[in-house]
């Protein structure tokens, strides 16, 4: 595909090599258009196993069920379908939840309030996001921190900034300094004015993702939101098989109002699912079979992801553990199910357990980025600034795995098989014994043939030493400050932003203080 960027700064032009040295040094507020593969997904099982998965799934359902906790209308919309319920227990006879899910689209777009930066979520393309949810935060400097409002805003910035992220997200860290039923407030607002990417609305509660749906309202007018989907949401499974109130109630809410939920189990292998693989993708299809279902009977037609989050467990110390060839297995396998499902998949992102951006998180990156990659992943969340199990989001491992992401962008495109890409003219051109810096197909490509990374080091070890012996993450604290630095807030509408800022502090004022 073409990384053709959604916005751009005109660089200078000319010849000489100060003017290659200012375009390398431009400030770049620009975004690569979100991933389109062409290249196969890897699959890891055939049309039998497949099968056999999703007969399981449906016994799952029909026999042993699934709780909707606390969720009385929940109950009656089921009872209504066609379902058995025995107190909070629903059991979804053969073939029902299936049937359900045929109304939910295959794919969907995601408008940004900059209309450039719309992105499609589902058949053949990969839409990247950042980590969502730890509550402490890592720097260089500081060290490990409960995460305030200015990380977040800091955050959010690094994501505007970054190439390769297509996505704002959502809860990229927990702002443990605002108080919690006030916080999803500032973070909506923080997404909505320091960015003009795609965001993810709040889930905590109903009432703040209804919060979150009037303030798109103001952000991109009424009418639009209900004719478009403007948020996606994440909605968590409590595995094994069970559907809470505050994840439902923020689901309907969602749903009713045309935007799209992530229905994602939460998975980890030994403790909340069978420590087999085929076991584990059984509870999984069950548990987004039954997700997806029930958002359709709120609104058939409602946009969803089916979510995977896939993690197994340190059987010595019950730690969760990444980047295993377990993850990868399920992982896949949920691609292969998800594709069946007809509906968009999410899974995979920057997964390491290392409490360092160091080789342990790089090796566990990897792993998960690829394998997220070649899964077939429609929406990647945790796709960069991952650490420690989820619990931390560190500053410089967000923008090394942001600059990693571009390597996905690169290696989706396949391979050019053009004329160009034959080069055959530069073979003839060479022959034997030459070399191709100079020849004339070189000098056309050479500024795009090759993905470079924007933070490591490539330079003689005499240079690197005189300049300090860096290391990838003394490199990544630099970038970070660089990017702080540079960064251009996006024009957004004084009044819009005006009405944005006053919703936000009437909300505030309505009600006391709790962190509870």
């Amino acid at each position: 595909m073409s990384d053709a960027p959604a916005t751009s700064a005109r660089r200078a032009r000319g010849g000489g090599g100060a003017a290659r040295r200012a375009e390398r040094t431009a400030v770049s507020v620009e975004t690569a258009k979100y991933i389109q593969r062409n290249i196969p997904n890897y699959e890891v099982l055939d049309d039998a196993a497949l099968e056999i998965i999703e007969q399981n799934a449906e016994t799952v359902l029909a026999e042993i069920g699934v709780m909707f906790v606390d969720n009385p209308e929940a109950l009656d919309r089921w009872r209504a379908a066609g379902a058995e319920i025995d107190g909070e227990r629903v059991r979804i006879p053969r073939g029902l939840a299936r049937k359900l899910c045929q109304t939910a689209p295959s794919e969907f777009t995601q408008c940004a309030r900059n209309p450039e930066r719309n992105v499609v979520i589902g058949g053949k393309n990969l839409v990247l996001a950042p980590v969502y949810g730890p509550p402490f935060v890592r720097d260089a400097e500081g060290g490990r921190r409960y995460a305030t409002m200015a990380d977040f805003e800091k955050f959010v910035k690094l994501g505007y900034m970054s190439k390769w992220l297509h996505h704002s997200g959502g809860t990229v860290c927990e702002p443990t300094d605002i108080p919690v039923n006030k916080r999803h407030l500032d973070m909506l607002l923080a997404h909505m004015t320091l960015s003009d990417k795609p965001f993810m609305g709040s889930v905590t509660e109903p009432s703040r993702a209804q919060d979150s749906i009037d303030m798109c309202n103001i952000l991109f007018g009424e009418e639009f939101v209900q004719n478009n989907t403007v948020m996606t949401s994440l909605i968590n499974i409590n595995s094994p098989m069970t559907f809470d109130s505050i994840m439902m109630g923020a689901l309907e809410i969602f749903a009713a109002n045309n935007q799209a939920a992530i229905i994602s189990p939460f998975i980890v292998g030994g403790a909340m699912a069978p420590v087999s693989v085929a076991g584990t993708l059984t509870q999984v299809m069950a548990e987004v079979l039954a997700g997806i279902a029930y958002s359709q009977l709120v609104r058939p037609g409602a946009p969803v992801i089916m979510g995977t989050f896939v993690t197994s467990i340190d059987m010595n110390s019950g730690a969760p553990t990444f980047g295993t060839p377990e993850a990868s297995h399920i992982t896949y396998g949920a691609g292969q199910l998800a594709r069946r499902l007809g509906v968009p998949y999410r899974s995979a992102g920057s997964f390491c357990g290392s409490k360092l951006p160091d080789a342990q998180a790089a090796y566990e990156t990897s792993n998960s980025l690829q394998m997220g990659l070649l899964s077939g992943v429609n929406f990647m969340l945790h796709a960069c600034g991952w650490l420690e199990g989820g619990l931390v989001a560190s500053f410089e491992k967000f923008v090394m795995d942001a600059d990693q992401l571009g390597t996905l962008h690169h290696f989706a495109r396949g391979v050019d098989m053009s004329e160009n890409g034959q080069a055959m003219g530069a073979i003839a051109e060479v022959g034997p014994g030459g070399h191709y810096l100079g020849c004339e197909h070189t000098q056309a490509n050479f500024k795009s043939a090759f993905w470079r990374s924007d933070l490591f080091d490539y330079k003689p070890f005499e240079t690197w030493d005189e300049e300090g012996a860096r290391d990838t993450q003394a490199l990544a604290t630099i970038r970070v400050k660089k990017m702080i630095d540079t960064y251009q807030q996006p024009t957004l509408d004084p009044e819009i932003e005006a009405r944005l800022r006053a919703y936000v502090a009437e909300k505030k004022a309505s009600m006391p203080d709790s962190f509870m």
